[in-house]
């Protein structure tokens, strides 16, 4: 197989699809959301049989147990990938939408109308539900997907393909709509994100060498996060219970997750009120402690903390902690290691709370809550591709809303320009 030749077929293949789902209705797309759901119900035998022979052949290569966790599909998986379907189908439909449509001064009106960005490149690894879910999410939101999974998951993508494709073709669609990459060669990503005649954008999902080697090499616009370096501050003006509660609760409610708080920040006149709490909790709960000089004299068995643990995504039970003389400080150690995902302050000081909004720089500011909280679902828009880091297009969770642009719109009743 020419790998180039196949990925430009599928490109210009995707390219067509695109234009004949900008005529699609709301209802149609719906029709086939809800048609890929049940093939994805119906074909349940299947879709374990598939899984299975991913599974061994993991095992044979020596996957670890948690790689294997995340590529296993079972009865209830296939139910929440067909649930997730539902729920897209439920949601509003972005497309078409006019806002901020205002008489000019020479009587034509000027609006804005929300479309589809066209043809979306996902290149993703192990989890074979995000076949599903990326599809849903790019058909609702009127673009044609080219899909390429990890090689781990090939039997199980393909096989929720075969679902996908049934779908869309009881709703009378393409089924160049949705296209998952059928080969496994590792070419076939470096020519999906040069493919920027057909491609509009690409959405890498996975580990970091992954998104860094897409950053890098893609010719095709990408929305993306690289790491989640997340923090929690907590001022000396906070609630302690609720501090207590929420840095817990950002590090220990689920570990490998872009949005779990890697380094606590700790203000030191409240330093001896929380920090042995915390140790507690962390210590009953298996976390590692890595801390700096003033938290290690609260926390004496913790590890000394080096300079490249304020820069680490741990995705794993270990928390840094930096005791700081304040606001500014902790503003300081943000503005320098932070990745740009989320970092909250717990404060009961409006000011400082207000300042903390303002001067950090990341897709997810927030007050008194859980870092935890920096997710699609939490936020109201559904089902999410992933978190955008970056600072255009796309910033923070992206759902239906953000795998779509805009265009103006003027309407007139046979003016001319004076």
């Amino acid at each position: 197989m020419d790998i180039h030749e196949y990925m430009v077929t599928l490109g210009l293949q995707a390219k067509k699809a695109a234009n004949m789902l900008a005529r699609a209705s709301t209802e149609q797309k719906n029709q086939a959301l809800l048609a890929v759901a049940s093939a994805l119900e119906q074909q349940l035998a299947q879709l374990l049989i598939a899984n299975k022979k991913d599974l061994q052949a993991g095992e044979e290569k020596g996957l670890d147990a948690a790689l294997l966790d995340r590529l296993a599909l079972n009865g209830e998986r296939i139910q929440g990938m067909a649930e997730g379907l539902r729920q897209i189908a439920a949601l509003p439909d972005p497309v078409g939408e006019i806002s901020d449509l205002n008489y000019r001064p020479s009587g034509i009106q000027v609006g804005k109308m929300r479309v589809p960005l066209g043809v979306i490149g996902i290149i993703y690894e192990s989890r074979p539900n995000v076949t599903a879910d990326a599809a849903g999410l790019c058909l609702k939101a009127g673009n044609a997907a080219i899909l390429r999974g990890g090689s781990e998951a090939a039997f199980s993508n393909q096989a929720i393909a075969a679902c996908i494709t049934l779908g869309l073709e009881q709703a009378k669609l393409s089924h160049n709509t949705v296209q998952v990459v059928q080969t496994t060669d590792r070419k076939a990503v470096g020519e999906l994100i040069t493919l920027k005649e057909y491609v509009d954008v690409i959405v890498p999902r996975g580990g970091k060498g992954l998104i860094q080697r897409v950053a890098m090499e893609a010719s095709v616009p990408v929305i993306k996060h690289l790491h989640g370096v997340c923090h929690v501050y907590i001022d000396d003006q906070a609630d302690i219970h609720k501090a207590i509660a929420i840095a817990d609760n950002a590090k220990t409610q689920r570990y490998g997750t872009c949005n779990t708080m890697e380094t606590l920040l700790v203000a030191e006149n409240i330093a001896s009120k929380v920090l042995p709490e915390l140790a507690r909790i962390y210590q009953q709960k298996g976390v590692e402690i890595r801390a700096c000089k003033k938290t290690l004299t609260y926390i004496t068995n913790a590890l000394a903390a080096t300079e490249e643990d304020w820069d680490t995504e741990y995705l794993a039970p270990v928390l840094s902690i930096r005791v700081v003389s304040g606001l500014d400080q902790a503003l300081e150690h943000i503005y320098q290691h932070s990745s740009g995902h989320t970092e909250a302050i717990i404060s009961e000081n409006y000011s400082r709370s207000r300042r903390f909004l303002l001067e950090v720089d990341s897709s997810s500011v927030m007050v008194n809550a859980s870092t935890r909280f920096a997710d699609g679902f939490e936020y109201g828009l559904g089902a999410e591709i992933g978190i955008s880091t970056d600072k255009i297009h796309a910033r923070g969770p992206v759902g239906l809303e953000g795998l779509t642009s805009q265009k103006y719109i003027v309407l007139g009743d046979g003016h001319i320009r004076q």
